[in-house]
């Protein structure tokens, strides 16, 4: 399944956490020290959804564990840096076990080349699916398997 909290080019506003400017116009900071401030707590948001996610199915029993467990979720951004519209340095994470297929607890640094579709071709590959490519992967992330 899939959840999108926020797509990219959304400018919704995020009155409750204190401001009224739009996620979008925030992305593009300009390097502004006060916009960079306000996308933190957008993001501190948006990471607080995740957690509260991740919590919840670590509490619900599922088989000889978790559905935490027995589940992947992919969480990040197509962008680094709104603002140039970067695409390397994606922020990422996956949380879960894979059904126990995944380590977990790691920092994974990869090459400034490595496509995002490399970490798309490992959850398939845990998830069972048996392919050596998907869209412009070049490889699963070995270091992502137990």
């Amino acid at each position: 399944s899939s959840l999108i909290i926020d797509r990219e080019a959304n400018n919704r506003s995020y009155p409750f956490l204190g401001f009224s400017d739009g996620h979008h116009d925030l992305s593009h900071h300009g390097g502004e020290p006060e916009k960079h401030k306000k996308l933190r707590k957008v993001d501190q948001y948006h990471v607080s959804l995740l957690a509260y996610l991740a919590e919840r199915m670590k509490a619900t029993p599922e088989g000889e564990g978790t559905l935490l467990d027995n589940s992947m979720i992919l969480y990040g951004s197509g962008l680094s840096d709104g603002d140039r519209h970067d695409h390397v340095n994606l922020p990422v994470v996956v949380v879960g076990r894979g059904g126990g297929k995944l380590k977990t607890g790691q920092n994974i640094i990869c090459r400034t080349e490595t496509p995002l579709c490399n970490v798309f071709l490992s959850m398939l590959q845990a998830a069972g699916v048996k392919t050596d490519y998907f869209a412009d992967s070049t490889g699963p992330l070995k270091e992502m398997f137990v």
